[in-house]
């Protein structure tokens, strides 16, 4: 199995579906350490990557993505637009003209997205960001990888199953980057709320391939 244009379609559908669903306990997550906005941004962020979709259908996975990171970086704000519109865009252009993505190209955009985050944020694994999130994503996707073969649902799941879990170990970390840094030591016992939506934006990938 590979995966093609109608996946990605349906990956940005279900990530905006989930960040409808979710957007309340995102903007909860955000308020305890953050500005509260970040429920309410990738909603309507996502939001307009479905009406943009729906005006130019993209031909190839790449194009969605680029479509994407286009509409995130203008349509969200704080620090989440122009870190998940670098995340896509760096996917997107891993991806290239692809019709299909196997695993080894899966890995390779996954990692790409992780990179574009780190570049943009100067986040590092710990800091309490999106990154605790991606980092062990990637890495369990790159060994599902090795491990699997041609199973591209495989090291979709492995990827958003590392990503709830680094989501959920970012609860007792202090900040070190972003508006919740400014908190210290009070940042502790709250989730970061960009992890947990870089977890469900994951899931909703595996959702898509299933």
């Amino acid at each position: 199995m590979a995966l093609d244009v109608n996946w990605a379609v349906k990956w940005l559908t279900l990530s905006a579906q989930a960040m409808a669903e979710h957007r309340t306990e995102l903007i909860d997550l955000d308020r305890a350490i953050g500005d509260s906005d970040h429920g309410e941004n990738m909603d309507r962020g996502f939001q307009a990557v479905l009406d943009k979709l729906a005006e130019t259908p993209p031909e190839t996975p790449g194009a969605a993505l680029k479509l994407t990171a286009m509409t995130l970086m203008s349509k969200v704000g704080g620090a989440a637009g122009p870190l998940y519109g670098t995340a896509f865009l760096r996917a997107a252009t891993s991806l290239g003209d692809a019709t299909e993505i196997d695993p080894s190209a899966l890995v390779a955009a996954l990692a790409a997205a992780r990179d574009g985050i780190v570049a943009r944020g100067k986040a590092e694994p710990g800091d309490k960001t999106m990154v605790d999130a991606w980092m062990p994503a990637v890495e369990a996707a790159r060994t599902a990888a090795e491990a699997g073969g041609s199973d591209v649902l495989s090291v979709l799941v492995a990827a958003a199953e590392a990503a709830e879990a680094g989501a959920v170990a970012t609860d007792p970390l202090v900040a070190r980057k972003g508006r919740a840094s400014y908190l210290g030591e009070r940042s502790a016992g709250h989730r970061d709320p960009g992890a947990a939506s870089s977890a469900l934006i994951l899931r909703a990938a595996v959702g898509a391939a299933a």
